[in-house]
């Protein structure tokens, strides 16, 4: 689809920056100035935002410069104490009003409400496909769900059904050994980007994590928490491009 050039350069490869965790996540003070932000990351380089409803209408202007991502799919927040599948919220013209270059919904094979989550997922691929708009799924093992373990064997499920279901973009979780990881990637016959999740102590374990992914055929990068609760986030997402574009080594990465 001609707006997955949006998402991905030349070299099919792509940094994406996470920031729809506002949706229900505490992501004060970190974003308190957001408009600021964004415009670090998009000076940073970054390929796309992954973003909000009212973070696409607010900042139209800052986000000019990069590809738009829209989550579709939510309805809970860290205020409510029960894990609960995502609604799909928005339809797709909301999407196509808005100039989003894709749009992103859960998929969360082996959770409870595993059958309304994955037909999330089917409803969005047929709706995105009619305009020409693809989809982003952010597949993971039972969901946010401790009991099912991001292990191998069940990355390599969670990651092909994504595609199964017609996903154009699958986005998961990173587990070594890299030359494990392979199998995940070989599994999914669609481009592979990997998430952050939550803030890491250390930026240069998250580097090495990427660095291995991307050595075994990983698409790119879907950071957040590690990009913009940083003080400096228009370098991370230099780090970033240079690990995922440009093949740097972690270990050559200096983030100021």
């Amino acid at each position: 689809m001609r707006r997955l050039g949006r998402i991905f350069r030349e070299d099919g490869k792509t940094v994406v920056v996470a920031m729809d965790h506002g949706a229900g996540l505490p992501v004060n003070p970190a974003l308190d100035d957001l408009g600021s932000v964004i415009k670090a990351i998009v000076a940073g380089g970054a390929d796309a935002i992954l973003t909000t409803v009212g973070v696409a209408k607010k900042y139209e202007k800052e986000l000019q410069g990069v590809g738009l991502i829209l989550r579709m799919d939510g309805g809970s927040s860290c205020l409510n104490g029960n894990e609960t599948c995502p609604t799909l919220l928005y339809d797709i013209e909301e999407a196509v009003r808005l100039g989003a270059d894709a749009v992103a919904v859960m998929g969360f094979p082996g959770a409870p409400y595993e059958n309304e989550c994955m037909k999330n997922l089917a409803d969005l691929v047929a709706a995105g496909h009619r305009y020409g708009i693809p989809v982003l799924a952010e597949m993971l093992p039972g969901g946010f769900n401790p009991a099912v373990p991001n292990s191998i064997e069940n990355l390599v499920i969670t990651a092909h059904t994504g595609c199964e279901y017609g996903a154009d973009i699958i986005k998961t979780s990173y587990c070594g050994p890299k030359e494990e990881y392979k199998k995940v990637i070989d599994a999914s016959y669609q481009p592979v980007i990997v998430l952050g999740g939550e803030k890491a102590k250390d930026l240069t374990s998250l580097f090495v994590c990427i660095e291995e992914a991307m050595s075994v055929g990983a698409a790119g990068v879907a950071i957040g928490r590690n990009v913009w609760k940083h003080e400096n986030p228009q370098s991370v997402v230099e780090a970033l491009v240079a690990l995922v574009h440009d093949g740097a080594k972690a270990s050559d990465i200096k983030v100021k």
